[in-house]
């Protein structure tokens, strides 16, 4: 047996011994904070996980396992601080075994265990592949370290283009960043997803994880500094955009700009409110989706 597959199965021999009493994969009531009056999304369906490290709740992810991928996270923002954290990818035992701990675990070096392979992305699905990690909640947007150290696990990513992901999206993200920051005065709830394609599916490693043809985020802040700037006045209390993940997507949802540098062209953003982005959303699933409580009113 490989050292890492010993040390998992003293992890679930210590899980089942009683030392773990309340699971995280399965229901949002332990981490329903991170949602605008504790409600979460409507309309999607998946496999709730409440992410937590460190022994503490951290975000909430809406996995999908037949695309061992999630469909949205969920989290509070606060202004962030210091460096980005080194990567120490993470993978959610509980998926492979559900009387697991709960706390996301650094994947061990060596062969995987192959029930947290058959349950979820791992490392060597991105490898050699044409897609990076791309967080849909951002190490960027949380003050101290171990909250950004939480966002860098497979159960948080989706495989996402470098020309979105260092991009356009990226962009988005700062700019999310700087004005909530600056004119949110409570608390500020982020949601980020994705959007399948309608058809012919993209995958990484021979079906194993599926690609979006688009990803899409919206925040609700519903205290905010009254004297805001006129260009602003339509982003609050909430806003949203969506972006491409495929330069050959059509022009329906997200035009492209034809100005923008060539490695960035076609991973264009296009922001817009938050009943915009619900439309696309029913749109695309054929069933309504709110994404905040009475769209954060």
């Amino acid at each position: 047996m490989a050292p890492s597959s010993a040390l998992w199965l003293a992890a679930v021999a210590l899980a089942g011994s009683g030392w773990v009493c309340r699971a995280d994969v399965g229901d949002f009531a332990p981490c329903l904070g991170v949602f605008y009056r504790s409600w979460p999304p409507k309309g999607l369906a998946g496999t709730p996980i409440c992410q937590r490290y460190d022994n503490r709740y951290r975000y909430a992810s809406l996995y999908s396992r037949p695309r061992r991928a999630p469909w949205f996270s969920a989290y509070v923002y606060t202004v962030p601080t210091g460096k980005r954290p080194s990567p120490n990818w993470k993978f959610e035992p509980q998926l492979a075994y559900p009387k697991a701990d709960g706390n996301m675990m650094v994947f061990p070096p060596g062969p995987q265990d192959q029930n947290v392979v058959e349950s979820q992305a791992v490392q060597l699905d991105y490898i050699n592949s044409s897609y990076s990690r791309g967080h849909l909640n951002p190490s960027l947007h949380h003050r101290n370290h171990t909250d950004r150290s939480a966002t860098f696990t497979l159960t948080n990513v989706v495989p996402q283009k470098a020309g979105s992901n260092d991009g356009p999206w990226q962009s988005l993200e700062q700019s999310v960043n700087k004005t909530l920051a600056a004119y949110c005065l409570g608390r500020a709830y982020i949601v980020t997803g994705i959007i399948p394609y309608r058809k012919d599916e993209r995958w990484l490693k021979d079906h194993r994880v599926a690609v979006p043809e688009y990803l899409w985020s919206a925040y609700c802040c519903p205290e905010y500094n009254n004297t805001l700037p006129q260009r602003l006045k339509e982003r609050f209390p909430t806003y949203a955009a969506i972006g491409r993940n495929d330069q050959n997507s059509t022009e329906e949802i997200v035009p492209v700009d034809k100005k923008a540098k060539e490695q960035f062209r076609g991973y264009d953003v296009r922001k817009m409110p938050l009943a915009t982005l619900e439309m696309y959303l029913k749109e695309r699933s054929q069933a309504p989706i709110s994404v905040f409580y009475e769209q954060c009113k």
